[in-house]
């Protein structure tokens, strides 16, 4: 079951990580602090993926990519 407080249930993607007290136990890009649900949620919005790695220029667009692909698929998400 899917946590109340993610936009999408990470549970089995390899790329992001939960650590208690990092980030408040939000699931984050493994290695960073950098929120997997925002990844998603600004390709949502119609963010390039070349302008979300500019913002965000530790994740390297086969990240990016697989990030939103995985949202994609557990969760049927439409994202542009």
């Amino acid at each position: 079951m899917a946590s109340t407080d993610s936009y999408v249930d990470w549970t089995g993607c390899a790329l992001v990580e939960r650590v208690p007290g990092k980030v408040s136990g939000q699931p984050v890009v493994r290695g960073t602090r950098i929120l997997a649900d925002t990844i998603v949620q600004d390709a949502e919005l119609g963010s390039p993926i070349e302008e979300i790695q500019e913002n965000y220029p530790d994740l390297s667009i086969s990240t990016i990519e697989q990030l939103i692909a995985f949202a994609h698929a557990s969760q049927g998400l439409r994202v542009a």
